[in-house]
């Protein structure tokens, strides 16, 4: 009876211990890597992932790399004729990882069985011999199974406490009082540990065979993290002859690339949905990225993708607008290979690009000649009328008056893209005979068509504007019965040369109103506000003070935006006066 009790006790204790003891977590895994990845300019990159990966007991692919890709982008896909993939799981699961032990108590873990010479603390302490037999832990089955229902994987949680058995026996020591352990033998200087990672498992149907050891697998998706920025270096030889090149700087904030095909695009298809995270990457996952992944940073605007926004505005257009609102073989670098367009993108392909997450990159795409000419260009814009400025304080009066006042002659480049490449917005450098000229902003331009690259103002082109009030008709038009004036303008604008040869200058006057006349040949033309926003020098279809007054509603009836284009021939010390007229409607 008495054995009987005992063989029970036995059993009880055996099932005890069984239920204590966590499963065995997975080992630190393999991390697929990426093969090839397409580079849009706004930080967006759809990476190729693909590879063979170990396969565990299950018959399933588990990576600890878990992506964080827009909504609807996200296709796993098996590329092995053996397995195919019926789902992808991403969950937090426990990771084994083997650690260095940085501290005493890790390496008294790390060598469970090993034989050591123990110092206690204490007066009179002496070092005595003993085996390491545990530290009691409580697993994370038995933490679970204490907490409410699904509470979530838990760690195993260890004591502060050590288990020595001596020649008296089993003796329980605290961690803290154990000043110094000697290793008698050999020891282990690393221990696996526990730790929750968030999992990607590709469940693989084998098809009742079978599994092998490994499965080529692969994830395709889209993710905000990899950014190309270009800049162009423009050397001009002062005959009409351009060379142009296009560097690239690519910023890497979403995983290591190694030995990958990159493709550059010139243009962003349109990403419906590109706000919001696809739930597979379990939103906690979401990392934090530089200012230039930020939609509101100075470079999101610097850089825009939009072709159909791609404005030629200056430098200081850029500021005003922000302002209202990093014995192996030498590794040569990448290699650049064809290029292609594909329906409204461009795209530059480049092989053989290495660079680890955090690492920035900078190298040559393409170079290319080009014919350019030396244009001057005076673009006035228009004032508001008397009746606003009455009603705008004397602060915005003054910061209006420094706006418009005596604009400048600009000297710019116009370059005539018959390469095979677009011009893309971006920063250009421009040069001559080795020393810098300018630093300008290179805007689109397609294969055939033209742009222009600012280089500074020509001060040795003098100009003068005078507008003048020539009458007020009173009471000149009816409208929904009510009366209205007619004010009617004229306008002069001198240009006078001091350079040593003659130039040619092509000038705009944009006016409030309604354009009536030009002289010396001016082409007038009345402009669509909501289609061409050139004359606005700003963001919006208006300029950035218009929001200063509450227009009537009648203005735009009557009203619009007139333009005044001029060609002109200016010889060295001749000046040219330029005329025009304007009315506008008011009451």
């Amino acid at each position: 009876m008495k054995r009987s009790i005992v063989s029970v006790a036995a059993i009880l204790l055996l099932v005890g211990t069984l239920r204590a003891e966590s499963p065995t977590p997975y080992k630190a895994l393999a991390r697929m890597p990426v093969k090839e990845v397409t580079v849009f300019k706004d930080g967006h990159a759809f990476l190729l992932h693909s590879g063979r990966m170990p396969v565990d007991d299950a018959g399933n692919v588990v990576m600890d790399y878990l992506p964080n890709p827009v909504i609807g982008t996200f296709w796993p896909f098996s590329s092995d004729s053996r397995a195919k993939l019926s789902a992808v799981t991403a969950s937090q699961r426990k990771v084994l990882v083997e650690r260095t032990a940085l501290h005493l108590k890790e390496l008294i873990e790390a060598n469970i069985g090993a034989e050591v010479l123990v110092t206690e603390a204490g007066p009179g302490s002496v070092p005595y011999k003993a085996t390491i037999l545990d530290v009691p832990a409580q697993s994370g089955d038995e933490l679970e199974a204490a907490d409410v229902p699904y509470s979530g994987e838990k760690l195993t949680q260890k004591s502060g406490i050590v288990l020595l058995k001596t020649g008296a026996g089993v003796k329980v020591v605290s961690m803290d009082r154990i000043l110094d352990i000697s290793f008698t033998g050999s020891y282990k200087k690393a221990l696996p540990r526990e730790e929750l990672r968030n999992l990607l498992t590709l469940k693989l149907d084998w098809k009742g065979d079978n599994a092998q050891k490994e499965a080529q697998v692969g994830l395709l998706y889209l993710q905000r993290g990899i950014r190309w920025i270009p800049n162009y270096k423009v050397v001009i030889d002062g005959k009409g002859q351009a060379a142009v090149t296009l560097q690239a700087t690519m910023i890497n904030e979403i995983a290591d690339l190694d030995d990958v095909t990159a493709h550059l695009v010139i243009g962003v298809p349109t990403f419906e949905f590109k706000a919001t995270n696809d739930p597979i990457s379990l939103q906690q996952t979401v990392a934090q990225l530089s200012s230039h992944f930020r939609q509101e940073g100075q470079t999101a605007y610097g850089f825009a993708n939009a072709i159909m926004t791609q404005q030629a505005l200056s430098m200081d257009d850029s500021r005003r607008r922000n302002a209202d609102e990093s014995s192996a073989p030498i590794d040569l670098g990448p290699e650049v290979a064809e290029s292609g367009k594909s329906e409204d993108l461009f795209v530059f392909t480049v092989k053989h690009v290495s660079l680890r997450k955090g690492q920035r990159m900078v190298f040559t795409i393409a170079e290319f000649t080009m014919k350019y000419k030396d244009v001057y260009t005076l673009d006035i814009p228009f004032a508001p009328p008397m009746e606003v400025w009455r009603n705008v304080d004397g602060a915005r009066q003054s910061e209006l008056a420094r706006m418009l006042n005596a604009p400048k002659v600009m000297h710019k480049i116009r370059l005539f893209n018959k390469s095979e490449y677009p011009l893309t917005t971006a920063p250009a450098l421009i040069l001559r005979d080795e020393r810098v000229l300018a630093q300008g902003l290179m805007t689109y331009a397609a294969p055939g068509s033209e742009t222009d690259l600012g280089i500074t103002a020509s001060v040795d082109i003098r100009m003068k504007k005078s507008d003048n009030e020539t009458k007020r008709v009173p009471n000149a038009t009816t409208f929904q019965g009510e009366q209205y004036g007619r004010v009617d303008l004229a306008g002069t604008i001198t240009l006078t040369s001091f350079r040593d040869d003659a130039v040619e200058i092509e000038v705009t006057r944009h006016v409030l109103g309604n354009v009536e006349a030009a002289g010396n040949k001016g082409k007038i033309e009345m402009v669509n506000v909501f289609e061409d926003p050139s004359f606005s020098r700003g963001p919006g279809p208006m300029p950035h003070w218009w929001g200063w007054f509450s227009w009537p509603w009648w203005w735009h009836h009557f009203n619009g935006v007139g333009r005044v284009t001029w060609t002109v021939n200016l010889a060295p010390g001749k000046p040219q006066e330029l005329s025009y007229s304007w009315n506008y409607f008011w009451r």
